[in-house]
């Protein structure tokens, strides 16, 4: 098991494992506009640009593309394991390489947690800081927490 990052022949993939676990994880939790929102929000040019970045990582079991992780200074901007690999510590592995990136330069990491996520990130030690409200089309809302984990006391 392997943390690299991203390069763009792996767009399609990477582009595979965010549509793939959206529609198999976000209807369990919020309205299907959300999934459709977020699946959007993920397009390939969106991954292109995460890519570009250099800030954009996959971990790799073996030749699979299993989860991918992305951040944007001390902002972890997405995490996301294929749904037949969760709940395995894939999503830990990632959460620990982009905060080991993050804790070079921040004392505290950042990041939107989705319904789904917060009980992952509250064991590894965030607290929710604030909550967050987007709203879509048809007075959907999509509810999320903003939380933070102090990486280094200085």
């Amino acid at each position: 098991m392997k943390y690299i990052t991203a390069t763009p022949d792996m767009a399609d993939v990477i582009y595979n494992v965010l549509h793939t676990t959206i529609k198999a994880v976000y209807p369990k939790y919020y309205p299907e506009e959300v999934a459709e929102f977020f699946c959007q929000h993920h397009s390939k040019e969106h991954i292109l640009e995460g890519i570009a970045s250099g800030n954009m990582g996959v971990l790799v079991d073996g030749n699979v593309i299993v989860g991918t992780g992305c951040s944007d200074g001390n902002y972890i901007t997405g995490v996301y394991v294929l749904p037949c690999y969760q709940k395995q510590g894939f999503g830990s592995q990632i959460m620990d390489c982009l905060e080991a990136e993050i804790i070079k330069n921040h004392n505290v990491v950042m990041l939107d947690a989705s319904l789904a996520a917060v009980c992952l990130y509250e064991r590894r030690g965030y607290k929710t800081v604030g909550h967050g409200v987007y709203e879509l089309e048809n007075d959907v809302k999509l509810v999320y927490e903003i939380m933070e984990k102090k990486l280094r006391v200085d």
